[in-house]
């Protein structure tokens, strides 16, 4: 029998259990527009549905709009599942960066850049602390993982096709 102490405590992914920095993932688009432009799409949260099959009937709360801690609501959605979520704005930097947290639970990022004639739209996710309703064992987690990150790369390819498409409609090339 061992009477010594470990050092440490072993972290629950040396253990084979999830934890919540295993799960985050970053995807990027070129878009045809302004950094400025797409940072005002974005942090406008009442466009989201339009790009994102996860998101809906999102609104910022009477007198909030994109400025750090402004909170929002939303419906969101994945397979058959449906529910509302809470959101507060951490970062707000007009034609750079918009960040959210939701629930406490997930934080979303999106920061733009300069490219050529365009801009390269990067859009980050990352599960802040574990949480039953999104999955309590690995396989559960992986599948949200990979459910988030094919969202994300849904929403990006909209995006950058809604802005092609609005510039053409207005006849300018993009801006």
């Amino acid at each position: 029998m061992s009477t010594t102490v470990p050092d440490r405590t072993a972290h629950p992914t040396e253990l084979g259990q999830p934890g919540p920095e295993d799960y985050r993932f970053t995807r990027k688009a070129w878009i045809a527009t302004t950094p400025s432009r797409a940072y005002d799409l974005v942090s406008d949260v009442r466009m989201i549905g339009t790009w994102s099959p996860s998101a809906s009937e999102v609104r910022y709360d009477a007198g909030c709009g994109p400025y750090p801690g402004a909170r929002f609501g939303g419906r969101n959605r994945r397979g058959d599942r449906e529910w509302t979520s809470r959101s507060q704005v951490l970062e707000a930097e007009p034609g750079d960066t918009f960040s959210f947290v939701v629930e406490e639970v997930v934080r979303w990022r999106w920061t733009f850049r300069p490219l050529g004639t365009g801009t390269v739209a990067e859009q980050s996710w990352q599960l802040l602390r574990l949480d039953p309703v999104l999955g309590t064992t690995r396989a559960e987690l992986d599948a949200l993982l990979a459910h988030m990150a094919d969202s994300a790369e849904t929403t990006l390819t909209a995006l950058a096709r809604w802005v092609a498409e609005e510039s053409d409609r207005r006849g300018l090339g993009h801006r």
